[in-house]
């Protein structure tokens, strides 16, 4: 008998609306997420005090973990809490991106379900299978189980710092430029392209790309939390990071590693990364379209706009493929000189305007 349908991984639930954390106990209280009541919170060391003052009292058969620090040392004592303190039906990531993706990492080290409740926008983490954690060697992406559940209330997130949100912006327009490197490399090494998991990831980029909303408006908030959840769900169908990480995430990756005190947030780089890599690839109507939709969310489009020169930025592009052998993106494609890549940018610059 042939193959009908398939199974995709994703969230048993996803609540994204104004005053969703006013019913997180209900949502935990679900006999599909925590079946007895007990749960493990992971919160940040720093700014956790304040969301478990608030949630405490609701929710009294759940024990609070300090620990989620974004390391991938924290999320191992994180597991290490876990499991030494009680059996627990679920862990519960209660804060920014290194929060969660602490807790996934820990969650799937002790074998538990994994729900997401982000106070910001800035990366599709919320909702991806990886672990982005900081280790010795600079940074690592560890693969995990989706969360079970997300919930995402719009009244945190605008409270959140607004570069934060512009964050998410940048890592889900970049997915535009991904999934076309992933068409590349179908075409030219043959590579397994998931056409589903490329039309979730396309369709996130450009229904953000394509929204005359800003970050003060609920609509584009949801629109925005929606594409970052779409782009994590992608992922899960394809298995790995391909229709969400290309080129893109190569730039961001190798400003994070020659430069680790200095890198700017991911989502400003990844946005950067994929407007440069879709110019390269000679599509400049749309690399001029998404340089337009990053200014007016104010966020950077040219190496000085994070604070590098142009030959910091021209070394970064240099190094991206080492950031993920094996992966085939234009600039694997391309294969350019250092002096061919600073030629590129100052075109680039001349392109987009200052």
């Amino acid at each position: 008998m042939p193959v009908l349908t398939r199974l995709i991984p994703s969230p048993l639930t996803v609540d994204i609306r104004a005053g969703a954390l006013d019913g997180l106990a209900d949502l935990l209280s679900d006999q599909r997420v925590a079946p007895s009541g007990r749960l493990a919170f992971a919160i940040s060391p720093r700014s956790g005090q304040a969301l478990r003052d608030r949630f405490a009292p609701a929710l009294p058969g759940a024990d609070w973990f300090a620990d989620a620090d974004g390391t991938i040392d924290g999320a191992v004592r994180l597991a290490d809490s876990i499991k030494s303190t009680g059996r627990y039906d679920a862990v519960v990531g209660l804060g920014g991106g290194k929060v969660i993706d602490s807790a996934k990492y820990a969650a799937a080290r002790v074998g538990l379900p994994m729900v997401a409740v982000a106070t910001n926008l800035a990366n599709d983490g919320l909702c991806s299978p990886v672990s982005t954690l900081d280790n010795d060697a600079g940074r690592g992406s560890y693969g995990v189980p989706n969360p079970i559940a997300i919930v995402i209330d719009l009244d945190v997130i605008r409270a959140a710092p607004a570069r934060y949100v512009r964050a998410g912006i940048g890592d889900v327009t970049c997915k535009v430029s991904a999934v076309a490197d992933w068409e590349l490399s179908h075409r030219e090494t043959g590579e397994r392209i998931d056409g589903l998991a490329a039309a979730m990831a396309r369709s996130a980029g450009d229904s953000v790309l394509r929204h005359p909303g800003g970050i003060g408006d609920d609509d584009f908030l949801v629109i925005l939390a929606e594409a970052l959840v779409l782009c994590g769900i992608a992922m899960s169908v394809a298995g790995d990071s391909r229709p969400a990480s290309g080129a893109c995430h190569e730039i961001s990756h190798a400003f994070d590693l020659l430069h680790p005190r200095r890198c700017a947030l991911h989502g400003e780089q990844c946005g950067i990364g994929g407007t440069f890599a879709t110019f390269l690839r000679g599509d400049r109507e749309t690399a001029l379209l998404m340089a337009q939709v990053l200014r007016r969310h104010e966020l950077p489009v040219l190496a000085d706009d994070i604070g590098f020169t142009d030959d910091e930025f021209v070394r970064a592009v240099e190094f991206a493929p080492q950031t993920r052998p094996g992966r085939y993106t234009i600039l694997e494609h391309l294969d350019l000189s250092t002096d061919q890549i600073r030629d590129a940018y100052a075109d680039y610059v001349k392109a987009i305007g200052s």
